[in-house]
């Protein structure tokens, strides 16, 4: 069961919610999901299926990387230095960079694969309409924009949005991983197939990424997959295992402030 507010939330995701005649929904407890939200069973099989072990699935050796000389560099100081970044041929086609929004102490880090039209005008990632649909997704988390930290893993944006190509996101590496450093949240979203394939360094399909806890680096940083805003806007059949996503890294992320070991 839902509470009055999250009910509203999930509205906004397009998901329905129904309530059992006669049964008044439980008051609200800020930042917290209502573990009944989706019945046991279906989270369950959900979860589980999506758990399974990706054998078959080739991990690409991670390839070495340009230095970007950003390993020490502090927030204004490496805000600059991606302003002025002329690494790649992206720059020449950029309006702005687009560098991050959020708080810099934010124990959740969500992070897309690159800037589109809206975001390359405004300079700030998430911004359109798929934007619009992940806030509404932080909102069903009990979390604001500014409760998170939100980057990419290109700060250009690609002409006419195509994917990042890799040599566009190996030189854009550093840049992210420092920023990664300089937030330190407790977890990490990759938002969308291409975001966690490129940050896991794998072609996995999305469906084997979903539904578990990955280590990213060296520092085996807690990282988890949910579905793209834009293609739950393509495609909304989608949105309730979307929902199932929220809920598990809701628990994953209670299971980290409680000090809990979440990786295997």
């Amino acid at each position: 069961m839902v509470d009055a507010r999250q009910a509203a939330y999930l509205e906004a995701l397009g998901i329905d919610v129904y309530v059992r005649r006669g049964l008044a929904p439980k008051p609200a407890v800020a930042g917290v999901i209502a573990p009944d939200t989706v019945s046991g069973d279906s989270r369950d099989a959900a979860v589980g299926a999506a758990a399974t072990a990706d054998g078959g699935d080739r991990t690409t050796a991670a390839p070495d990387r340009p230095s970007t000389g950003s390993e020490a560099l502090d927030w204004d100081a490496l805000r600059a230095t991606v302003s002025a970044c002329e690494r790649c041929a992206l720059h020449s086609t950029r309006t702005q960079t687009v560098f991050g929004v959020g708080n810099r102490a934010a124990r959740w880090m969500f992070i897309g694969e690159a800037p589109g039209a809206e975001e390359d005008r405004q300079g700030e990632p998430f911004v359109g309409r798929a934007g619009q649909l992940l806030t509404s997704m932080l909102k069903a988390l009990g979390l604001k924009r500014e409760d998170v930290y939100i980057a990419n893993v290109l700060k250009c944006r690609p002409p006419g949005n195509r994917d990042p190509r890799p040599e566009e996101a190996r030189t854009c590496r550093g840049y992210l991983e420092r920023q990664i450093e300089l937030v330190d949240p407790a977890l990490i979203v990759a938002v969308g197939r291409v975001a966690a394939q490129t940050l896991l360094e794998t072609d996995a399909a999305l469906a084997r990424l979903r539904g578990r806890v990955h280590g990213l680096g060296a520092r085996q940083r807690p990282l988890m997959v949910i579905y793209h805003p834009a293609y739950l806007l393509r495609s909304p059949g989608e949105k309730r295992k979307a929902w199932l996503d929220l809920i598990e890294a809701k628990q994953v992320f209670q299971r980290l402030e409680r000090g809990e070991q979440v990786l295997s």
